[in-house]
């Protein structure tokens, strides 16, 4: 009975992670269409430069015990409760420490107006300081629902904020107060689902208690933030406000992508191999392989197939934004990949080995950071080649973690994710060729989606694909179990 509550409660959270993926990522793709033809460049140059701040800064006030109190078989409210102060004692630490920087950041990329936009920009991770100990809660509990809810009406009430703003000819801000809405709203509607709530009995000791396994998803998180967000570093300092915006245009479209798997995976791969990880080798290999397949089933697709339509998507759509076409097609190469590399570091954080996590993090970071620095004089795109190259083939290096911590035999990952990934590529490739005498514009984007989607499915048929007749069949089962419903 444990092991089918534990399925059902996989698949439950897969499909809601995958249907709020997908409406938020819809809904943050309409709000964006409207205000990339509405800004310019150099606003959202402006904000992509202060990214990296509030990431980071983010980064040390959740200091990884959402993902700790996930690790706990039996979280009580006396974690929750350290977890709560403790986020809220730091996050006000730290925006007062960055408000004081702030003109140091204004004239480290020769902005002046910087100054008065990070002091407001950086208020975001003192708002979400006060509901992410909420959020652990939800996510310790797989409350994936209400997740999903709050994650689309945030987005949604923020989105016409920030078109608002934007046709009153607030530029830049329109953006910083739309951001500052949605983490606002966010953070409200944690308070409403989460049945847990603080008390004044401040007791930070079950917080130190959990800092032997946080610290180490800390440094690994701030790592990461600083690997995702060094182009809006670099770029900002050694060329321009106009060409960070260009990179980050290109950025956004393939981490919406990427977000709509990756959180469908992120919402379920910890708490389930967590549950499941009860001695039994085999079956927690079989588990992390099953999950793996449809990752790769649904990631492949999905991010080869955005990077097949980039130029005319972005023709259609925002043609004041082209030089990100090129940008986009090659950062989906490795965006397909991403939520592998979520999977597998979600296994190594349910072995308990955050350490591995934290090596993995701090040696690619230094490797992006170092290559990035020494390529600048070769151009944007080059340096985009390189981030993608490295990132894509440091999945060897989490397979080579499998091995060590469950048993997964290179032979075996190679057999879940190559075909999904040949057959993707062989697709697209397919698809390209066959259109590539037609001129951008919509006929032509339209017909590469309905030849991939009609080849890609047709090629699993063809194979025999157990991933895809088992989605079907999930999908049908969970039809006519509505429809068996009384009235």
């Amino acid at each position: 009975m444990e092991e089918g509550n534990l399925k059902q409660r996989t698949a439950r959270g897969l499909i809601w992670g995958g249907l709020s993926g997908g409406a938020v990522q819809l809904l943050n793709a309409l709000f964006g269409l409207v205000l990339l033809n509405r800004l310019s460049q150099e606003d959202y140059g402006m904000m992509a430069i202060l990214v990296v701040f509030s990431n980071v800064a983010g980064c040390i006030q959740e200091s990884g015990f959402t993902a700790a109190l996930a690790n706990k078989k039996e979280a009580k409210h006396e974690d929750y409760n350290a977890v709560f102060w403790f986020d809220v004692i730091v996050g006000s630490l730290l925006y007062l420490i960055l408000s004081f920087a702030a003109p140091a950041i204004s004239r480290f990329y020769h902005e002046p107006s910087l100054t008065v936009l990070a002091r407001f920009v950086f208020l975001n991770f003192w708002i979400v300081s006060i509901g992410a100990a909420h959020y652990a809660y939800m996510f310790s509990h797989m409350m994936v629902r209400q997740n999903s809810i709050i994650n689309i009406v945030s987005l949604l009430l923020s989105g016409i904020i920030g078109i608002v703003l934007a046709f009153c000819g607030f530029a830049y801000w329109a953006l910083a107060i739309q951001n500052i809405a949605y983490v606002t709203i966010m953070m409200v509607l944690r308070w409403y689902y989460s049945p847990w709530r603080p008390t004044l009995q401040i007791d930070l000791r079950p917080a130190w208690q959990m800092w032997g396994f946080s610290w180490k998803l800390l440094v690994q998180n701030l790592f990461l933030q600083l690997n995702n967000n060094v182009f809006g570093v670099l770029l900002g300092r050694f060329y321009t406000a106009r060409v960070a915006g260009v990179f980050s245009n290109a950025r956004k479209w393939n981490d919406m992508a990427v977000s709509t798997i990756g959180n469908m995976v992120l919402g379920v791969a910890q708490p389930t191999l967590t549950s499941a990880d009860n001695g039994d080798m085999g079956r927690l290999r079989e588990i992390f392989r099953k999950m793996l397949r449809f990752t790769c089933f649904v990631s492949f697709p999905c991010l080869l197939g955005l990077s097949l339509i980039s130029e005319d998507f972005i023709f259609c759509l925002i043609p004041k934004w082209s030089d990100s076409a090129p940008l986009l097609s090659t950062l989906c190469i490795y965006g397909a990949f991403a939520p592998v590399v979520t999977l597998y570091s979600n296994l190594v954080i349910s072995r308990g080995q955050s350490m591995v996590n934290l090596v993995n993090s701090v040696v690619i970071c230094i490797l992006i950071w170092a290559g990035l620095i020494a390529m600048r004089s070769y151009g944007v795109l080059a340096m985009t080649w390189f981030y993608v190259g490295v990132n894509t083939l440091w999945v060897l290096v989490w397979q080579f973690w499998a091995r060590r911590l469950i048993g997964l035999r290179f032979s075996d990952a190679a057999r879940d994710i190559l075909p999904f990934f040949l057959f993707a590529a062989m697709v697209m490739i397919l698809s390209w060729w066959l259109t590539s005498g037609m001129s951008a514009g919509w006929l032509r984007m339209g017909l590469k989606i309905l030849l991939a989607v009609v080849l890609y499915i047709g090629i699993l048929w063809v194979f025999g694909a157990k991933i895809l007749s088992e989605s079907i069949a999930y999908i049908i089962n969970k039809k006519r179990d509505k429809e068996a419903l009384p009235c």
